[in-house]
């Protein structure tokens, strides 16, 4: 595995960074919106003068006193979210003044029924499908939520406000996706494990522009290395995209064990990868129609038909290298653990190996995990 910065900040420490920061931030009376899904609309967040905090769960740790309330065959993100809660063990969900939801699988919006008794949980009910209707529907959730917000803060949110949102976000979009674009160089220059980690340290920092400039440092830093250092050289180590499920409460003993079997992860086909920053905001449409355009187009599982999924997996393979594809399913996780199915014909049609390992956040089929990697990766003749 390449080797990683010695300023890397491990995804612990920015979360533990992160809870001071909130204090601070909620002592000075700042206006603070607990998410869990990319399908809710950050702009309008941003436009109302709050923060958006990520409560999306990464630990084992709560999955215990979750499943008090949650049946032990539900998906461990959705445990480990509502588990924080429960315990009030999540200092974010603490000082986020409300939540926001989304129904993006059964499990999730049952969850937030329960999740509203612990704290406000405001949910977006989001169509599965992409047509006209769909479309028309998204918009009126979007306008719905960007009255719930005025009405919760007692403040008015002009369209302008919202313009001037989506122009930061959609900067932070392309900044974002220039530092995964960066697994598009052969060899590679720094390791997935470090891509990921990184951005999901960052939703941590409430800043956007200081998200953005330690991204863009970041991103000239490893250009000029690879300039210097691997540009006209050629590796041995297969090119593997990760799609999938969130896989940050399991990266370390699949992403991280992939890298250190003597792979290289290039591409995130995923919730912390370039999924939600494939297609930036149209500042040309009105502004509700134009963030239901932007986000009902998220290529997740939820959504059906998605062949757009299909066919960007496919043009990925293609311009990342890839020489394999590893699919990580969250157990319980129907909507993906389904379309895997698809997944693997679309990847096969390549003509390159695919590989599907469902786990949940325990550390109890790690070594399976290593043995099945292992051989997948001997499967990938370079």
């Amino acid at each position: 595995m390449l080797k990683l910065p010695e300023n890397f900040e491990t995804y612990a420490d920015a979360r533990k960074a992160g809870f001071l920061r909130m204090k601070e931030l909620k002592e000075q009376g700042t206006r603070i919106v607990g998410i869990y899904c990319s399908f809710v609309p950050y702009e309008l967040i941003l436009a109302a003068g709050a923060v958006a905090v990520p409560l999306c769960a990464t630990s084992e740790e709560p999955i215990s006193a979750a499943e008090a309330d949650l049946p032990r065959n539900l998906c461990p993100l959705i445990k480990a979210s509502y588990g924080f809660a429960l315990t009030d063990t999540c200092p974010y969900f603490y000082f986020s003044d409300f939540i926001v939801g989304e129904t993006t699988c059964d499990g999730k919006k049952k969850m937030f029924e329960l999740m509203n008794d612990l704290k406000e949980t405001y949910v977006m009910q989001l169509p599965a499908r992409r047509d006209e209707a769909a479309l028309d529907a998204w918009e009126l959730e979007i306008k719905r939520f960007w009255k719930k917000l005025e009405d919760f803060y007692g403040i008015t949110i002009t369209e302008d406000d919202v313009r001037k949102a989506i122009e930061i976000k959609n900067r932070e979009r392309d900044v974002m996706l220039d530092y995964l674009n960066l697994g598009k160089l052969n060899p590679a220059p720094l390791s997935g494990y470090e891509m990921g980690t990184r951005l999901d340290s960052l939703g941590f920092t409430p800043d956007i522009e200081q998200r953005c400039d330690v991204i863009e440092a970041r991103t000239k830093e490893v250009l000029k290395d690879w300039e210097e250092n691997y540009k006209g050289k050629t590796s041995s180590r297969p090119r593997i995209l990760v799609t999938g499920c969130p896989n940050s409460g399991v990266r370390e003993k699949t992403i991280k064990a992939i890298e250190l079997l003597g792979a290289d992860v290039v591409a995130f086909d995923c919730c912390n990868g370039t999924r939600e920053k494939i297609e930036k905001v149209d500042t040309g449409l009105p502004v509700t129609r134009a963030l239901a355009k932007k986000y009902l187009n998220i290529n997740c599982s939820v959504m059906s038909p998605n062949q757009s999924r299909m066919d960007y997996i496919s043009e990925m393979i293609d311009d990342y290298q890839v020489d394999g594809v590893l699919e990580i399913i969250l157990q319980s996780c129907h909507t993906y653990a389904i379309e895997a199915h698809n997944v693997k014909k679309t990847v096969m049609a390549k003509g390159i190996p695919y590989l599907e390992i469902e786990t949940d956040y325990s550390q109890a089929d790690s070594g399976q995990i290593n043995t099945r990697l292992e051989a997948f990766l001997e499967t990938i003749q370079k």
